[in-house]
């Protein structure tokens, strides 16, 4: 079911939306002002898109519905409730248990997902539970975080992959993600009207998206980049930074692949966020600096992942203890 918006009809404000089939509806309001049109629309959407039962597989939509309609993008909800549905889809929100978490948990690692992406898939089932219930939502277990991941390029091999690259998309990727450590659903939501080539600055913010924990910035260009940016710029086919064949791309995850086996290098999307941010603090930058690049809501996230890779990490504090 499609967002609606207020339209005039005979004479009165009707909430007017495309149903699940694809069909026009529409409700009216039975008010001629649109300002006393607009909280009821409201309160006629809230009715309509109400979860039909307290069953997770009705309040999963209704929740992804409201994070929507607040900004947040939400493609990453489809493959997680994949994974959920099954366990959880016909069980009552309320009566989950920790337990019921903890037998989830296995029954994944068998099948071999990772731990960090069962966390992600337990923490937004919590999520949506506390969306329906607050307060009162049960108390879900969710596994505790992985350690910090140690893997990642020197400069040398980031070459080596720029060097087996023979798509103008893939490379122009892997220049946005090692210089700027920008998260790869930042890089391939940018148009080019947040690349300011006057100010040398990418603003990774689009507008109306909610400030979420995975929070995107605004960063410098380096040279490599700048000139990668502005001969992608000029064969532009599209508003976005990165596409394929006329049309924006939705997944470099193929392509990532198909380089590990072309060069034995193993590399990711989040391989290079986190590469770059290593190289930062090899160079000795301030972690509060390499938060705010990152984007990090707190500068002692990125000192628990990255201090220990900084030239100066507890020097002063060996240098007391010598005698």
């Amino acid at each position: 079911m499609s967002d609606y918006t207020l339209t005039r009809h005979r004479g009165k404000w009707a909430v007017t939306y495309r149903d699940e089939g694809g069909t026009r509806r529409r409700i009216t309001t039975g008010k001629a002002d649109e300002r006393e049109a607009e909280p009821i629309g409201r309160e006629i959407w809230q009715r309509l898109t109400a979860a039909r039962s307290e069953r997770v597989e009705d309040l999963w939509p209704a929740y992804v519905r409201d994070r929507k309609a607040d900004g947040v993008l939400t493609d990453r909800f489809g493959p997680i409730w994949a994974g959920l549905a099954p366990h959880f889809g016909k069980r009552i929100g309320s009566e989950i248990t920790r337990e019921d978490c903890r037998a989830y948990h296995q029954v994944r690692k068998r099948k071999g997902y990772a731990a960090s992406s069962i966390a992600t898939e337990l923490a937004l089932l919590r999520a949506c539970l506390r969306w329906r219930y607050g307060a009162g939502a049960p108390n879900l277990w969710v596994p505790p975080a992985s350690p910090p991941r140690d893997h990642w390029l020197t400069k040398e091999q980031v070459r080596e992959l720029l060097a087996a690259t023979d798509t103008p998309h893939v490379r122009l990727f892997i220049r946005l993600a090692a210089s700027t450590g920008a998260r790869a659903s930042a890089i391939l939501d940018l148009e080019w009207h947040r690349v300011d080539f006057d100010s040398g600055t990418i603003d990774y913010r689009p507008a109306g998206r909610e400030v979420t924990n995975k929070r995107r910035t605004i960063v410098p260009m380096n040279a490599g980049l700048r000139a990668e940016l502005e001969r992608a710029y000029a064969g532009r086919l599209t508003d976005h930074v990165i596409e394929f064949g006329g049309k924006p791309v939705g997944s470099v995850k193929k392509a990532f692949q198909r380089l590990t086996a072309k060069t034995g290098i193993k590399v990711s999307p989040h391989v290079l966020r986190h590469t770059c941010a290593v190289w930062m603090a090899h160079d000795g930058v301030p972690m509060s600096e390499i938060a705010q690049y990152l984007g990090h809501t707190k500068t002692a996230i990125t000192e628990a992942y990255y201090a220990r890779y900084s030239p100066d990490y507890m020097r002063r504090a060996s240098a007391a203890t010598e005698f």
